[in-house]
């Protein structure tokens, strides 16, 4: 049996992981938000430019179900994306119903030119951490994750989430 870290009878919302997590996420977006909003960008807008280039989602269901994003304001993000000429939509195969997104040059160009701001307020949320900490909180972070994915998808060996470092 598992270890319990919560009980019912202490349990306070304000002290769990989901709150505190959910909570840290609101916050980072109160920061990043404003920053890409001076450069024309959404928060989302940024998420789908940067997970395409990094490879995390490369088509509008992958993107939809790791984000948890609605299918069809995720489409209107994508077609804004697209008139802009950042991103491009491709059928690989006959089905026409199967699409993957690829980032255009200027698509390219955008987000790595929004990846020195992003860096610049993650490293002003991690300023009160030595290197140690972000690295164990990385750690942590990933273990958690990792021990979510199994169960959410017992039946997979391979955990979804990457291995990733404060210096990328």
């Amino acid at each position: 049996m598992p270890k319990r870290h919560y009980r019912v009878s202490t349990y306070r919302a304000q002290s769990s992981i989901g709150y505190l997590m959910k909570r840290a996420h609101s916050l980072m977006l109160d920061v990043l938000e404003p920053v890409l909003e001076r450069h024309g960008f959404t928060f989302v807008q940024y998420v789908i430019l940067s997970w395409l280039r990094d490879g995390i989602a490369l088509n509008p269901k992958d993107i939809c179900l790791q984000f948890r994003h609605n299918s069809g304001a995720l489409t209107r993000v994508i077609d804004q994306l697209a008139e802009r000429g950042l991103l491009e939509r491709i059928r690989r195969d006959r089905d026409r119903r199967k699409v993957e997104l690829e980032l255009t040059p200027a698509g390219r160009e955008a987000v790595e030119a929004l990846i020195p701001l992003v860096v610049d307020k993650l490293n002003l949320a991690l300023a009160d951490f030595s290197s140690t900490e972000v690295h164990e909180f990385l750690r942590l972070l990933l273990k958690l994750s990792s021990t979510l994915q199994t169960a959410v998808e017992p039946q997979s060996a391979e955990p979804r989430v990457a291995a990733v470092s404060a210096d990328q």
